[in-house]
């Protein structure tokens, strides 16, 4: 019997790198707007390039995009960045199509819904209550609260104590096969690959499932349950 769904949040219940494109474009807009002479092309190969390297919730990235571009950081050009990239960010900041219909119905057949994610905790909440995703959750965890990130077994065990349900009732969602798939099975959990938020082109994600559409997982847990 399943009792607990786990789910990953970036690019599985919501589009971050679509997100993240349209946000990063906006800001080199703005940049440029307020002076900034740069190639528009190249400075947001560079700006993803420095996520990449420094991680995605980098706070400082346009700073250190400016010293980069001009060797300093020029405060009026930096501003205009940022309020180009939150306006950008919350405009396309979007769950992926039936996220909510599929929470709603496995809420109805009595599952208990996580959030296990490494982003900082409150980053993770403003994106859950921008979606109106906050109130759909038994437990959410972060990097913030559980101190390790995937694929340590230590967030899936907190999840699985909040939860209090034990691995072998419990599925793991997850775009990220190395780290959601297989710190999920560390554990004895059965997982799902989400396909529909994959940006690494995996062609074995190693889980028990994988799907193109979130709401399969609600046929997936119905047919574990009725067996």
């Amino acid at each position: 019997m399943i009792h607990a769904v786990i789910f990953d949040l970036d690019n599985t219940l919501l589009d971050f790198m679509k997100m993240k494109k349209y946000a990063v474009k906006s800001a080199i807009t703005g940049m440029q707007e307020a002076g900034l002479v740069v190639d528009k092309e190249k400075s947001y190969n560079k700006i993803i390039e420095m996520y990449n390297d420094r991680g995605w919730e980098n706070q400082h990235i346009f700073d250190e995009f400016l010293v980069d571009s001009i060797g300093f950081v020029d405060n009026k050009i930096l501003a205009a960045g940022i309020v180009s990239y939150r306006r950008a960010r919350e405009a396309n900041l979007q769950v992926y199509p039936n996220v909510n219909s599929t929470l709603m119905a496995l809420v109805k057949m009595g599952i208990k819904l996580a959030v296990v994610s490494d982003a900082p905790s409150r980053e993770a909440w403003m994106r859950l209550y921008y979606l109106n995703l906050h109130h759909m959750f038994d437990v959410v965890l972060t990097i913030d609260d559980t101190g390790e990130r995937k694929p340590s077994p230590v967030p899936f065990k907190m999840a699985l104590e909040k939860l209090e349900c034990t691995a072998e009732n419990t599925l793991m969602v997850g775009d990220w096969p190395e780290r959601d798939v297989e710190g999920a099975k560390q554990l004895g959990m059965k997982t799902i690959f989400a396909r529909y938020g994959d940006t690494f082109d995996t062609t074995d994600s190693g889980a028990n499932w994988d799907v193109d559409d979130i709401h399969q997982i609600v046929d997936i847990v119905k047919e574990l349950n009725a067996a």
